[in-house]
C-alpha cells in the first residue's frame, strides 16, 4: 500500500509570520520599521549584476550586444533598488506620523528615560543623494553616514545615494530628472522635503583622470604647486556647475527644502583599496614620479581638497544652503581611514554626529 510521503523541510511552505502588534503610543524608528515589514514585506535587495559606476570589477571580454544587455540589467537593478527604498521609507514614515515618534533608549540602557516620550506631529522629512560617504556598503561595519544618521535622528532618511557616483552624473540628464521628481512631488509622507543632504565631488577629482592635473614631480616646487591650476580648475568647474544646478532645481521646485552639503576630510594616499577596488590616489603619484614620502603626497591631496572646500563654501546661503566643514574632523592618521577615500567605522560615526548636530540646529523642534 502506498504511503503518503511527508514533504521535506526544503519543500514545506514557511509559516506566515504573525503580525507585529502595534506598541501603545509613539514609535521608535526600529519599531516602525518592524511594523512596516510585517504589514508589507520588503524584499531584500539582491546583489546587483556587475558593479556600480565608479566601482567597476573585472569583467570578462564580451561583445557589444552582451555589454549593452549587461548595462541594461544594471540600470534596471538600480531602478528597482531605488523604488524599494522609496516604498520602505513611505511605509515607515506613514506609521511614525500615525502613531507619533519617540527616540529609542541609548545603547546599554534597558529602560526608556523617565521623562515622557516626545510625540511629534510632524517628524522631520529628509532625503539624501550622493556617493559612498552616504552609501558605503553595509557589510563594511554597517554602511556610511546615512545609515548611522537615521539611528541618531530617530526618523528615517530616504537614501538615494549610490557608491561611486559623481556629480556630473547626479546632475546629468537621467539622475537630474529623478532629483527634480523628488523635489517636485515632495516626501511620500506628504508635504515638501525639509532637507536634502547631498554628498558629491570626491569621485570627480580622483582616480585615473587625476593624472591630468597633477604635474610630474619637481623637487624644487612645494606640494600645492604640483597641481596644474587650469586643468584642475576645469575639473572643479564641472563639480561646481552640478552644485549650482542643484541649488537652482531646489529654488524652482521646492524652495523651502534646506540643502546640506559637506567637505571631505584629509584623505591619505597610502594605496589602500577595498574588495579589488581602488586605490584612487596613489597610482597618479607613482605615475608622476613622486618619492614615496606619504606626507608630501598627502599635502598635494590637501591642496586639492582645500580648493574644493573654497568652491563649496562659496555656495552657502544662510537659512537655505548649509555646508558642513568636514576638514580636520578625523585624527590625522592612517587608522582614521578604512582605505584611501573612506573613513573608518569610528570616522563614519563622527561624521554622522556632525550631520545630526547640524539638522538639530536647523530644525530644533522636529526631531525626537
Amino acid at each position: 500500500m502506498a504511503t503518503r510521503r511527508t514533504p521535506s523541510k526544503s519543500k514545506q511552505k514557511p509559516k506566515p509570520k504573525a503580525a507585529t502588534p502595534a506598541p501603545a503610543g509613539p514609535l521608535t524608528l526600529v519599531e516602525a520599521r518592524r511594523m512596516a515589514q510585517a504589514a508589507v514585506p520588503v524584499r531584500r535587495r539582491a546583489p546587483r549584476p556587475g558593479a556600480r559606476r565608479g566601482l567597476a570589477a573585472a569583467v570578462p571580454a564580451v561583445g557589444v550586444v552582451e555589454l549593452a544587455v549587461e548595462r541594461r540589467k544594471r540600470a534596471l537593478a538600480r531602478r528597482a533598488e531605488r523604488q524599494r527604498r522609496i516604498a520602505e521609507y513611505a511605509a515607515v514614515m506613514s506609521l511614525m506620523q500615525e502613531h507619533g515618534v519617540r527616540k529609542a533608549a541609548p545603547k546599554g540602557r534597558r529602560r526608556a528615560p523617565a521623562r515622557a516620550p516626545k510625540a511629534l506631529a510632524r517628524p522631520l522629512k529628509v532625503f539624501a543623494e550622493g556617493d559612498s560617504w552616504f552609501d558605503y556598503p553595509v557589510p563594511f561595519f554597517g554602511g556610511g553616514i546615512i545609515k548611522r544618521l537615521e539611528d541618531l535622528l530617530g526618523v528615517p532618511v530616504l537614501n538615494l545615494a549610490d557608491a561611486g557616483d559623481e556629480v556630473r552624473f547626479m546632475l546629468g540628464v537621467e539622475q537630474r530628472k529623478l532629483l527634480a521628481q523628488q523635489l517636485k512631488r515632495g516626501s511620500p509622507a506628504g508635504g515638501p522635503w525639509d532637507a536634502l543632504l547631498f554628498s558629491g565631488g570626491g569621485n570627480d577629482i580622483v582616480a585615473d583622470p587625476m593624472a591630468l592635473w597633477i604635474r610630474a614631480y619637481d623637487p624644487t616646487l612645494p606640494a600645492g604647486e604640483h597641481i596644474h591650476a587650469q586643468r584642475f580648475g576645469a575639473a572643479l568647474g564641472i563639480v561646481a556647475a552640478g552644485y549650482e544646478d542643484l541649488i537652482a532645481l531646489r529654488d524652482a521646485l521646492s524652495p523651502t527644502t534646506h540643502l546640506v552639503f559637506h567637505t571631505y576630510d584629509w584623505a591619505i594616499p597610502d594605496g589602500r583599496g577595498v574588495c579589488h577596488l581602488g586605490p584612487w590616489l596613489k597610482p597618479t603619484f607613482d605615475l608622476r614620479g613622486f618619492p614615496p614620502d606619504l606626507a608630501f603626497r598627502g599635502e598635494v591631496v590637501r591642496a586639492m581638497l582645500r580648493q574644493f572646500a573654497v568652491m563649496l563654501n562659496a555656495l552657502a546661503r544662510p537659512g537655505s544652503v548649509t555646508v558642513i566643514d568636514g576638514q580636520g574632523t578625523l585624527p590625522p592618521k592612517v587608522e582614521s581611514w578604512h582605505n584611501e577615500l573612506h573613513p573608518s567605522k569610528a570616522g563614519y560615526d563622527t561624521f554622522a554626529k556632525r550631520f545630526r548636530d547640524t539638522l538639530k540646529g536647523l530644525f530644533p523642534d522636529r526631531l525626537p
